[in-house]
């Protein structure tokens, strides 16, 4: 099973830097019109320091047997896409709604680091 977060988190952590430079070179027009560069220079960090957690997790379960990891991986998972996704459509799109998403994502995302710490405090 822990490949399946490393397999994961690698996805995640390309794609993280492929959105980065594309937002730094082809979207940079469009996100400083939108004022949403810091905006989605969050939602790159965010995705890169999650991709990075879920490899963490992938590594942690070949240590540490407990259902709760795979609980951490997939809201981890799921904070990134929500968290991260909203962020990317607020700033390309400048939709505004996509603001009350983002915390939705922010607590998957809190709730997957709860699960880490406490599979690690229990393994």
């Amino acid at each position: 099973m822990e490949r399946h977060w490393i397999v994961i988190g690698a996805v995640l952590g390309g794609l993280g830097v492929a959105l980065g430079a594309f937002g730094s070179h082809a979207l940079r027009a469009t996100l400083t019109a939108n004022g949403r560069l810091d905006t989605y220079q969050t939602a790159v960090q965010y995705h890169l320091i999650h991709a990075l957690a879920l490899v963490g997790v992938g590594l942690l379960t070949a240590h540490i047997a407990s259902p709760t990891l795979a609980w951490a991986g997939g809201l981890i998972t799921l904070g990134v896409l929500i968290f991260s996704g909203s962020l990317y459509i607020l700033s390309i799109f400048n939709i505004r709604i996509m603001g009350a998403v983002t915390p939705f994502g922010g607590v998957a995302l809190l709730l997957g680091w709860a699960c880490l710490a406490w599979a690690a405090y229990r393994g």
